[in-house]
Parts: structure tokens; sequence; C-alpha cells
């Protein structure tokens, strides 16, 4: 195994802690867009966490964006 491989393995722990289940989910939504006054379709990107310590589900909006029609 090299050093890369282990520093990398490192930060990923560090990320994402034992006991974690993190996974990404993807939701296409009309929404609208005050400063322009208009309707548009945005990409909304979900972080899905389990939190062991309190026995729940956490989602929480990483990331959003309209797209090109």
């Amino acid at each position: 195994m090299s050093a890369s491989i282990t520093h990398a393995e490192a930060l990923l722990g560090a990320m994402f802690p034992a006991g974690t289940d993190t996974h990404w989910e993807t939701e296409n939504h009309k929404m609208w867009n005050e400063r322009e006054h208009a309707s548009e379709e945005r990409e909304l990107v979900y972080e899905i966490s389990w939190i062991s310590e309190l026995g729940v589900w956490r989602r929480f909006l990483r990331s959003q964006r309209r797209l090109r029609t």
C-alpha cells in the first residue's frame, strides 16, 4: 500500500466517521426565481446521513443549480 492511499483513507475517515451511512440524492424541481420573475427548473443535491447517536436520518441541501433547457 502506498503512502498516498494511506493518506487518502485517513482523509476519508475524517470526513465520514465510522457508523454513518452517507449518500446523495438529486431532485429536479420547478422553482420561482424572484430576481427574473420567472419559473425555472433547478437541480437540488441533498446529502443524506444516518446519525447513530440520535437515531435519525439527516437531510442537508448541499448544492443547487439552474438546469438549461
